[in-house]
């Protein structure tokens, strides 16, 4: 694997370091717009490996009750693409850390693809999560992605078939995005033994073509590590940190969220 994007470089250099990925999911717009570049800034000194913005879309299907209410409030507070993209050029000039755009196929769609891809590589950003978006579906989709260099990566679940597994495999860059439980985004009690069978199995046929990150319920640094030994090269939070965002006051922000970070990116190296 030769690194081509800022995606792809991350996970060459956290490799050097014998370390892992953690990625960081946060709402454009939520609490406000302000606030949203309050909590980019403590990701990237918390540590944080890559930061995937949630474009709030008004069916979000994939995501559980923390992040559909972070969105609702978003677009309750008029969001829209140029806003997304404003904070997207204040983050580059700021920082070099690789963007993830995570948004549902009808914005993109409305947009026309090669256009929107166009304009999201010019704002900064590196690849893109449409968890709505089917691989029989993705021709003109990965097309655009692909003449504009925006890495595509795709989410499977701890059910695909290993025929299903493979079609994905093969047309996503960036990483493998596992989605940790059945259902939508969250924090969960307990670690499941399915989520671990599904992540050794998906590591086994990927067979290190490309980085698998684990998502959906995961929130603590023990949780992180856990995963972490059970071979993920990436793990995903967001839940959690909309949680935290929701109970800070704006003059606590940054810091309290570069303080959560720091602690779940602690365990990211392997020992």
């Amino acid at each position: 694997m030769s690194g081509t994007s800022r995606i792809q470089d991350k996970f060459l250099e956290l490799d050097s370091k014998n370390e892992k990925a953690l990625i960081m999911y946060a709402v454009v717009g939520y609490p406000n717009e302000k606030d949203t570049l309050a909590v980019i800034r403590g990701l990237i000194k918390g540590g944080a490996d890559i930061i995937e913005l949630g474009f709030p879309f008004s069916d979000p299907l994939a995501d559980g009750l923390v992040i559909q209410n972070a969105s609702m409030l978003s677009l309750d507070k008029g969001t829209n693409l140029g806003q997304f993209f404003r904070l997207v050029r204040k983050i580059r000039q700021e920082s070099n850390i690789p963007l993830v755009l995570m948004t549902y196929t009808n914005i993109l769609y409305h947009q026309n693809y090669e256009k929107f891809f166009k304009e999201i590589k010019n704002a900064g950003i590196d690849g893109v999560i449409t968890p709505d978006m089917t691989i029989e579906e993705s021709k003109e989709y990965l097309k655009a992605a692909r003449s504009n260099a925006i890495d595509t990566i795709f989410l499977v679940s701890p059910n695909t078939d290993k025929k299903r597994l493979g079609r994905i495999i093969r047309q996503t860059t960036g990483f493998l995005y596992l989605v940790a439980v059945y259902g939508t985004t969250g924090v969960q009690n307990k670690i499941q033994q399915y989520t671990i069978d599904a992540l050794r199995n998906t590591k086994k046929i990927v067979d290190r073509k490309i980085p698998v990150g684990i998502g959906f319920g995961i929130s603590t640094p023990e949780d992180v590590g856990h995963f972490i030994k059970q071979g993920a090269d990436a793990v995903i939070i967001g839940s959690a940190l909309i949680k935290l965002v929701e109970k800070t006051p704006t003059s606590k922000l940054e810091k309290t969220v570069t303080e959560f970070t720091k602690k779940l990116k602690s365990t990211t190296k392997i020992i």
